[in-house]
């Protein structure tokens, strides 16, 4: 494998990771190893690695000897693995996986000289009264309000490497990618987690009304809170980008660049199944109250400045992708 660029991606057989490795895999001279677990049957994670040529597997359990052995040989690794939840209660476990895990894969990049990029949060913004501009001096990320847990534990680590890099103990090249919402081809497995397009998926196919959360803020209506929604290919794309060296060092924001809101979403939805749209609004669950953003966008200049010129995909165009691409044959096939 000598003159191949070899790549670890922790999560790779999740949602955003198995996307991000059937990209690089389309590199003919790369390899990529995936640090994943699969579970059982059932979950289908299995599948999202049909098809691509990954050069290893590893569980992680075996992570931190496989790197002794073999870590000296990779030229990046891809940190997408974490607990996802928003509504994960147990703190010890998201810090665990979240925070001491991200970490160590930084400390351990920084002394071997590899790349580092790993998966932020839109969540770190908290209900967004700072706004969603990505400057990354420490007081500016210190001030930030993340709603949850998850969000927190994003937040604690963009401050580590930030510090870390001030102090001069940072891999040569890494990023952090703060996600807004991210959408699209093998998020079946995350449940509650899932899209809102996955979510309301199987009601709109089968012809039924879709529901979507009614709003408790008086400066939205119903269906009228906003999101960057960004499709998941386009972040595949510039993992991929910053994962081959030509990206910069430090946290960005990663979307869109454009709020829309459920209902256009929902409506993209069902636009692309060429159905009229029926929808209704339900109460929001007692879990999100006080914990849910109303308005997120991503504010995409600073990457734009350091050399990332690729446009978003339109949300029609992702939204109409995605349903035809994917759920609608997925459902064809069940």
């Amino acid at each position: 494998m000598s003159g191949r660029m070899r790549y670890l991606v922790t999560g790779g057989a999740g949602f955003i990771g198995s996307n991000i490795v059937s990209e690089l895999c389309r590199d003919p001279g790369a390899s990529v190893i995936v640090c994943d677990r699969l579970g059982d049957a059932t979950s289908g994670k299995w599948r999202h690695l049909l098809g691509q040529p990954i050069a290893d597997w590893i569980p992680p359990e075996g992570l931190w000897p496989w790197l002794e052995a073999q870590g000296d040989r990779l030229d990046a690794i891809i940190h997408m693995g974490a607990v996802s939840s928003t509504t994960e209660t147990d703190i010890d476990l998201i810090l665990r996986e979240n925070f001491a895990l991200s970490r160590d894969l930084f400390r351990w990049c920084a002394r071997a000289g590899k790349r580092l990029v790993y998966a932020s949060s839109a969540a770190t913004y908290g209900a967004g009264e700072l706004g969603f501009d990505d400057p990354t001096d420490l007081d500016h990320l210190a001030a930030l309000r993340p709603l949850n847990p998850y969000g927190w534990s994003k937040a604690l680590f963009d401050l580590f490497c930030v510090r870390e890099a001030s102090a001069g103990c940072a891999p040569p090249h890494w990023t952090g990618l703060k996600f807004f919402n991210v959408f699209g081809p093998r998020e079946d497995h995350k449940g509650a987690m899932r899209s809102v397009v996955a979510q309301i998926w199987p009601s709109l196919a089968a012809g039924e009304t879709v529901r979507l959360f009614k709003s408790e803020h008086p400066d939205y209506a119903d269906g009228g809170q906003m999101r960057d929604f960004v499709y998941v290919r386009d972040v595949a794309r510039c993992v991929a980008w910053l994962a081959r060296g030509a990206g910069p060092n430090g946290v960005f924001n990663f979307g869109s660049g454009h709020a829309r809101s459920f209902a256009d979403l929902a409506h993209a939805a069902f636009a692309a199944a060429g159905r009229p749209p029926r929808i209704t609004y339900v109460p929001l669950p007692e879990a999100l109250r006080g914990r849910y953003q109303y308005f997120t966008e991503a504010r995409m200049d600073r990457l734009r400045a350091a050399g990332w010129r690729e446009p978003a995909t339109p949300l029609e165009e992702a939204v109409a992708d995605y349903v035809r691409s994917y759920l609608a044959k997925a459902g064809a096939a069940g």
